[in-house]
């Protein structure tokens, strides 16, 4: 079965690692047919049909033992990826004319309270809408116009995320 890894940090903050080395350290796992798309830590793999959850404690395990450093894993399947895309949090004219529509990956569905925190940022500037483990980020001016940052997100969430542009979670879902 295909998998998705998304992967938080990666070759941000000072930490550098190619791609080739990525997908080494995923063929160590004994993980088939591994590719990446962009150097951003996203990693297309094939396993037995475990859940996907169930392979994000082992990557983030090995990715810290290689690298020296804690990467948060969020693995979907190709079938969740597509329904992301096909998700439509707000309406295609607001989307149409925003800066940007990023998707915020979480390992699992924010609680009443973190929903609230989250609600609480909504401005005119940035908007969200929560799917599941996913938050739809609305930006409607660039990232550094917005009064939001990823970082924000976390504390408000109280948990990590990672996040993609909705055009790199496309090319995800046709890879």
């Amino acid at each position: 079965m295909t998998h998705i890894a998304l992967l938080r940090a990666i070759n941000m903050g000072g930490h550098t690692v190619s791609m080739e080395r990525l997908r080494g350290l995923f063929a160590e796992l004994g993980y088939k047919n591994v590719r990446t798309l962009i150097a951003s830590g996203n990693v297309v793999f094939d396993a037995g049909s475990k859940k996907s959850s169930g392979h994000e404690a082992p990557i983030e395990k090995h990715l810290e033992s290689a690298l020296g450093y804690s990467v948060a894993t969020f693995v979907r399947t190709p079938a969740e990826i597509s329904a992301i895309v096909d998700q439509e949090p707000f309406p295609r004219s607001v989307i149409d004319k925003a800066h940007a529509l990023w998707i915020g990956f979480l390992k699992a569905p924010p609680n009443a309270d973190a929903a609230r925190k989250l609600t609480a940022l909504r401005c005119t500037t940035d908007d969200f809408h929560i799917h599941g483990r996913e938050i739809y980020w609305l930006r409607r001016v660039t990232s550094t116009e917005s009064k939001v940052t990823g970082s924000t997100l976390e504390r408000a969430l109280g948990a990590p995320l990672t996040a993609r542009n909705i055009t790199t979670v496309r090319k995800l879902a046709a890879f």
